[in-house]
């Protein structure tokens, strides 16, 4: 089985590949710990509670946009399954069949995205990323253009919260009505109306330059703004996941 690794600036996802499917996941909450040792007895449990064993992983693939934990994770893995890791960067890239725009600058997780993109429609296409940061990756003639980047939902809604004093906390709901009739509705109103028109914008002014695309979503929150799924191909909260996995078998194959 295939052990894919998506070290985020919140949550650490561990997918597992059967080779037909992604048999099961789970989350680690990003900075869990400063030692290996401790990931290992979390992962140690979790296999258990998910009926796996530690040797039915074969190969491991990360991608990790926090190079603090990188080290970390990758002596997790040689550790507890005595495999070596492959792990997505630069060094890998020319391998891809992808043209890579700053190389060095981009994140690892958005590059899986553009893989799985690209090699699953062979088209323009914008990947939306809602997670931490909200981010557009943009792939244009098998190449990685550009990328822009925007606070996330929920990272925007923490900054609100931590700089007003009256203002709740309120849950990530789409409201019936675009004009809010109470604070809870104000905000979420704001917010989540707010982002649907940014993501339009978005996505108009990226297709005005490279013409039209296929857009696809993923991220913790990419299920929250449902008036835009019409403008999406596909919603899969695996998609890097999946992009994870095609970077591996090109490599192992």
């Amino acid at each position: 089985m295939f052990l894919a690794i998506d070290v985020g600036n919140t949550d650490i996802v561990f997918g597992i590949h059967s080779g037909s499917g992604w048999r099961c996941q789970f989350r680690i909450p990003t900075h869990y710990s400063t030692r290996s040792a401790d990931y290992e007895v979390r992962v140690r449990t979790l296999f258990l509670e998910n009926d796996l064993k530690i040797s039915d992983i074969t190969r491991v693939g990360i991608s990790s946009v926090v190079p603090g934990e990188t080290g970390l994770i990758r002596s997790l893995v040689t550790e507890l399954f005595l495999l070596e890791p492959f792990v997505v960067g630069p060094e890998i890239y020319p391998m891809l069949g992808l043209g890579i725009a700053s190389p060095r600058e981009i994140g690892t997780d958005l590059v899986c995205n553009a893989v799985y993109a690209w090699e699953t429609y062979r088209q323009n296409s914008v990947v939306v990323d809602f997670g931490t940061a909200l981010t557009f990756t943009v792939v244009s003639e098998a190449r990685i253009v550009g990328v822009n980047i925007v606070p996330g939902i929920k990272t925007a809604l923490r900054s609100l919260f931590a700089n007003t004093a009256q203002l709740p906390e309120v849950p990530l709901e789409m409201p019936a009505s675009a004009i809010g009739k109470d604070t809870v509705h104000a905000i979420q109103a704001g917010i989540l109306w707010g982002y649907v028109g940014l993501v339009k914008e978005q996505l108009f002014q990226i297709q005005k330059e490279v013409g039209p695309c296929k857009v696809l979503a993923t991220g913790g929150l990419s299920s929250v703004l449902k008036p835009l799924h019409e403008l999406f191909e596909e919603v899969d909260i695996n998609l890097t996941l999946n992009g994870l996995k095609i970077i591996g078998d090109t490599l192992y194959n």
